[in-house]
């Protein structure tokens, strides 16, 4: 079982980079962060959450910096985004994201991507949220070509550029792992199509998350694949839930931190470390 911490980046919260240092000696594997470019004064979209949205949304850091700034300081620990809005950005810029990030990290970056639930966020960015996953799939799979081919080019309906060049490239290979969120009745597809991970939130799957892991992994077999790794956000520090995650086939569970000053994170920290065995 791998270990990961996920804590919203905001200007207010512990440095990133204290962070990561202290997550590496601890024995995490990996941080991951959220994204959210802003919030709408609007609030019309309710929160999946419920109640009233919290103040960290509205203060995030951009991830692809946070995460450069974490793999300066550290070694092993993988830094990945948590999720990443794709369809609000555009592809060829986040492609040379991932892949600078991933180059200048040593092959350390995880790309969590979902299709997000802010549509008045979404809609400030141009994207209907009606046709956000069909612009997220095409937008991955453009990033792949770019990634893998020295003169990519991709003709979609959401995405249409001519040959172009690309570099770096990402260090590892064919590509960053790219960990599909959500819990929807087509989120199986999507990570069989596109994804090489799946990444749900465990509290919002908690009942059927055995039922949906046992089906990927038979339709990853029925097609040829591997066993697809599992990582679950919002796993509660508790030995029993852990053994009840292993049990059902995660591979790695996140633990989420709220973002406060570093007298609270770090001692959070110590004893989600203790309740993984690290």
């Amino acid at each position: 079982m791998k270990y990961g911490i996920q804590m919203f980046p905001t200007d207010y919260a512990i440095p990133v980079t204290e962070l990561g240092r202290a997550a590496e000696e601890l024995g995490f594997e990996s941080v991951f962060f959220p994204e959210h470019t802003h919030i709408p004064t609007s609030r019309r979209t309710p929160w999946p959450g419920g109640g009233e949205l919290p103040k960290e949304y509205s203060h995030t850091l951009d991830p692809f910096v946070v995460c450069a700034a974490v793999a300066a300081v550290t070694k092993t620990l993988k830094v990945g985004t948590g999720v990443c809005l794709v369809m609000q950005r555009d592809p060829i810029i986040t492609a040379k994201e991932v892949a600078s990030v991933d180059h200048f990290s040593g092959g350390r970056f995880l790309f969590g991507i979902g299709g997000g639930w802010n549509e008045d966020e979404m809609e400030n960015h141009g994207t209907d949220p009606k046709l956000r996953w069909k612009i997220l799939r095409e937008r991955i799979l453009a990033m792949k070509e770019i990634w893998t081919k020295e003169e990519a080019e991709f003709h979609g309906k959401f995405v249409n550029f001519d040959p172009i060049w690309q570099w770096p490239k990402p260090v590892q290979k064919p590509h960053p792992p790219i960990l599909v969120g959500g819990a929807g009745p087509h989120t199986l597809d999507r990570v069989l199509e596109y994804g090489d991970g799946w990444m749900p939130i465990g509290g919002r799957t908690g009942q059927v998350l055995a039922g949906m892991i046992r089906e990927l992994q038979e339709r990853a077999k029925a097609a040829g694949r591997g066993p697809i790794p599992v990582s679950v956000f919002g796993v509660p520090p508790s030995k029993e839930v852990i053994e009840q995650y292993a049990e059902m086939g995660v591979d790695r569970v996140i633990f989420g931190v709220r973002p406060e000053g570093a007298d609270q994170v770090l001692p959070a920290l110590k004893r989600y470390a203790e309740v993984a065995g690290l």
